[in-house]
């Protein structure tokens, strides 16, 4: 490698970002991270060893100053299950980057897209893959010299295409399944994923082009099921493709069996109708592989299971914001001004030391549910997947400890004061902005004082009417959560609180 280059990473708060950043540190580069919002990246552990920029690849203005003094700009957003209108965004985003990184004098852009089928025109693609081409397009025509990785399923721990095939699998020992289950595919792990966009920041000027990756086998999405049910020992799979399910009812077929909402479920199944397989092997010639050679799929399904098991998931497909997510100022800043914010406040003593109640406060949520009666929260995560929200089954990154950002079933991780507070913002279908808080403070006595407060800032005449048909309802859910959480604390580390 020549000297260390400046490296600005779009997406590090996504899947492939938050891997990428620790990856380049590795090899020796200066990285800058751009983020709609730079706190996000605070209890990130690489934190301290980089930059962070606040800007947004749609809002141009905010560029400059980010790609100031960059040799190698990673672009590794998209707008994936935003709805109608995401080619038009993306499209426009990568033309405004490309043309913000030659103003700035950046030397080389680097992209991760996805592998266009062999001899498929575009206009037959499925509108995700369309788009994903047309972004590499702009950014090649960009005037800076661009390498364009394309990859298929990227298999990796927390990975959308990883989840997706583990809990069908899991899920459904005997499945009637679409025609897509015998489609070709070339799936690669993240480890080599990442190894390559680390090697070609150093590709020589005038390479400007795309690259296909993927690992050494190639197989039918069927093969890959009966694969990974063989890693994770569990018995071979019945599977029964039928002709009748189209691609809008196998997203929603795969959004009832997975975490992975039908926004995202869809553009991913649309785009195993065409068989996906590297027609050439050039990155190769920049990127060679390791003398062991690159990842098989056996091997990287039993990696990424061991990366859960031992809860060691870096980074997951949900990590990453959803569009259009609130961003309005919090209810807590002293100068909000937001209008109407209804409230549920709950608070309670317990004989406990705060660290000790701590505990289970973090605990929250994933496989720990929400202590206050699981079948409103089921149905509650069931409507709002009808409706294309995400639901509840994101469940959490770690089982034992939260960070800034982190998503945890409906809600995202707001913020976190370790031993004090936890904050979480909705995520789900609302007519308005709602979070949730808890916080543990000492009470003096040796116990803890917990305190939890519901909020939600309606918009319009409907957030209203939302909050008074449900009002009736969160004395009761948020009344016996709080009790619940409390009544969690291990009763041999209360302390007993004077008469």
């Amino acid at each position: 490698m020549t000297a260390p280059l400046t490296c600005l990473v779009t997406g590090a708060t996504g899947y492939i970002g938050g891997r990428l950043v620790p990856e380049l540190l590795a090899a020796g580069h200066r990285v800058r991270c751009l983020a709609r919002d730079p706190g996000r990246l605070r209890d990130q552990p690489w934190r301290a060893r980089v930059e962070a920029a606040r800007g947004d690849v749609t809002r141009p203005e905010t560029l400059a100053g980010a790609l100031d003094g960059v040799d190698v700009a990673y672009y590794l957003v998209h707008s994936l299950g935003t709805g109608p209108g995401f080619e038009a965004t993306d499209r426009q985003a990568a033309r405004d980057f490309g043309a913000a990184a030659r103003a700035a004098g950046v030397r080389r852009i680097v992209y991760l897209g996805g592998l266009v089928p062999r001899g498929v025109p575009l206009a037959r693609l499925s509108p995700h893959l369309r788009s994903r081409a047309e972004v590499g397009q702009q950014l090649r025509d960009s005037g800076v010299p661009t390498a364009e990785l394309r990859a298929a399923v990227i298999i990796g721990s927390g990975s959308a295409s990883f989840e997706m095939l583990r809990y069908l699998t899991e899920r459904l020992p005997v499945m009637v399944t679409p025609r897509w289950v015998n489609t070709r595919i070339q799936p690669i792990a993240v480890r080599d994923v990442l190894r390559h966009l680390v090697a070609v920041a150093d590709l020589p000027p005038e390479v400007n082009r795309s690259f296909d990756l993927g690992g050494p086998d190639i197989l039918t999405y069927r093969q890959m099921m009966q694969g990974y049910a063989r890693v994770a020992a569990l018995p071979p799979r019945l599977i029964l493709p039928t002709p009748l399910l189209t691609p809008w009812l196998s997203s929603h077929w795969v959004g009832l069996v997975t975490p992975v909402p039908n926004s995202i479920a869809r553009p991913l199944v649309e785009s195993l109708r065409h068989e996906v397989v590297c027609s050439e092997r050039d990155i190769a010639l920049y990127s060679p592989d390791p003398p062991d050679g690159p990842v098989g799929f056996d091997r990287a399904v039993e990696l990424a299971l061991r990366r859960i098991r031992d809860a060691e998931v870096s980074t997951h497909w949900s990590s990453a914001s959803l569009p259009g997510a609130p961003s309005d100022p919090l209810p807590t800043d002293p100068d909000w001004a937001g209008g109407s914010l209804y409230q549920d406040v709950q608070e309670l003593r317990v004989p406990a030391p705060p660290e000790t109640v701590w505990r289970v406060v973090e605990g929250i949520g994933g496989d720990n549910g929400w202590y206050s009666f699981p079948l409103a929260w089921a149905v509650r995560g069931r409507l709002d997947r009808l409706v294309g929200g995400i639901g509840l089954r994101r469940g959490r990154r770690d089982p034992a400890r939260l960070r800034v950002g982190d998503p945890l079933d409906f809600w995202r991780v707001e913020e976190v004061d370790s031993g004090r507070l936890l904050r979480l913002r909705a995520e789900m279908r609302l007519p308005g902005l709602a979070w949730l808080e808890i916080s543990v403070a000492p009470d003096g006595n040796g116990g803890t004082h917990y305190r939890q407060r519901a909020l939600f800032h309606p918009h319009g005449l409907a957030g209203h009417v939302y909050w008074w048909s449900v009002a009736p309802f969160h004395s009761v859910v948020f009344g016996n959560m709080a009790r619940n959480i409390t009544g969690q604390v291990p009763t041999d580390r209360r302390r007993r609180q004077p008469r």
